[in-house]
């Protein structure tokens, strides 16, 4: 029987078992954490507690460091297999999938702005302590202020949201200096110059740690500003694939959402609905009456095509990361960011379609808090507000009609 959370860490289930070797056993990892995970889910959700523990579970089964160099103790796996791992996690606590899929944004931060010797300083570190990333890099928010204090920078500032910082061992910085450019830099967490506001509390995503943060007089030597050589940046078209990326870890945990949705409600509606008896043709059971078939029929195969289409971008992004840095065209880019803006679109379509129409196959009764589905429904709704879906469309349109690419920005 899998326990719940807080019982399952008493002592870890993957204690002296070996890093799994390839993509299936990874992926069978991640069903395993799932299934610690969907015990208690719900509970978790209503407690609203810091996410301490889930990111111990992460930590422990090693998905943390899937990415991660194998000389240093990681996996060395895909950005395929990643988006994979997220959607499992997802399907059965958003919230954690959230808090995975930033963390291994931004730990392929470095790779997306840093030097080669950036690139494996952080790597060896965060892969042989296991150390867990957040990130302070919200657009809508005025940047963060830097000053050039000779040899190192001093960031001070504010945002709105830090997903994943509040429960990190490091955290990503993003700021601007007096003349306009941009700096990133990974800093320790634990220090006197950054704040948590503590103040997520939303309808849905609520384990995310995605409230605000302060940040005073935070100093990072010039040698830690990602992608500067002699305080001059390097530039290159794989800077700007951080935005294709996180909206395609948007799609993985979208189309995770609706999986659990549509699995939780599979079991309620064949072990506790009811059957309707006014109807001219009364079944036995819920399960056997025609509306409640067609309904699952069509959620499925629309969540089908939905992960068809989010798999095959998948391997097309994940080709490009891991591919030479430097041979990457702004052609190349552009294609696979409206290939990116169709799986999202499409993913936050149906799995808003999946949340709300569960209740009509689950009945009046499904809707006690006691159940819980609500929590998905919530939770896709939170996060599907990130950024506008329409301008999502737009692009896509925009290449389908007049044969236009989304230029970089912090959103495309």
């Amino acid at each position: 029987m899998t326990l719940p959370l807080h019982e399952a860490l008493k002592q870890s289930p993957w204690q002296n078992q070996p890093v799994p070797h390839d993509a299936a056993s990874w992926i069978q990892r991640a069903d395993e954490v799932a299934a610690i995970l969907a015990v208690d889910a719900l509970e978790r959700d209503r407690a609203a507690e810091i996410a301490t523990h889930e990111v111990r579970l992460l930590k422990d089964a090693g998905l943390t460091t899937i990415l991660g160099p194998t000389q240093f103790g990681g996996g060395s796996q895909s950005w395929q297999t990643a988006l994979q791992i997220i959607q499992v996690v997802s399907a059965a606590d958003a919230s954690v999938g959230q808090l995975l899929g930033y963390h291994l944004l931004w730990a392929w931060a470095v790779r997306l702005v840093g030097t080669d010797d950036q690139i494996a300083a952080v790597e060896q570190l965060y892969t042989s302590e296991n150390l867990f990333f957040g990130g302070a890099v919200n657009p809508r928010d005025s940047d963060l202020n830097i000053e050039d204090a000779g040899d190192h920078l001093i960031y001070t500032g504010q945002k709105s949201f830090s997903t994943g910082a509040r429960v990190s061992d490091l955290v990503v910085l993003e700021g601007t200096l007096p003349d306009g450019a941009h700096v990133f830099a990974i800093v320790p967490t634990a220090q006197d110059g950054i704040e948590f506001l503590g103040n997520w509390d939303n309808l849905g995503q609520r384990l995310s740690e995605s409230g605000g943060i302060k940040i005073t007089g935070v100093e990072v030597d010039w040698a830690g500003a990602a992608g500067y050589v002699n305080k001059e940046f390097q530039p290159l078209v794989y800077n700007t694939l951080n935005v294709p990326l996180i909206q395609q870890i948007f799609t993985a945990i979208y189309l995770g959402i609706a999986e659990g949705a549509l699995r939780t409600a599979g079991t309620y509606t064949r072990d506790r609905s009811r059957a309707w008896p006014y109807s001219t043709d009364p079944k036995d059971s819920a399960s056997a009456e025609a509306h409640v078939l067609e309904t699952y029929g069509d959620l499925r195969a629309k969540l089908w095509a939905a992960q068809a289409l989010a798999k095959s971008v998948d391997e097309e992004i994940s080709l490009i990361l891991h591919a030479d840095r430097e041979a990457l065209t702004a052609g190349q880019r552009g294609l696979i960011a409206v290939r990116v803006a169709a799986s999202k679109q499409v993913a936050s379509t149906v799995a808003l379609e999946v949340t709300n129409r569960i209740f009509e196959v689950t009945g009046a009764r499904a809707t006690s808090n006691a159940v819980g589905l609500d929590i998905y429904w919530r939770n896709i709704r939170t996060h599907s507000l990130h950024d506008p879906v329409a301008f999502k469309r737009r692009e896509v349109g925009e290449y389908e009609l007049l044969g236009l690419l989304p230029e970089p920005s912090w959103y495309t």
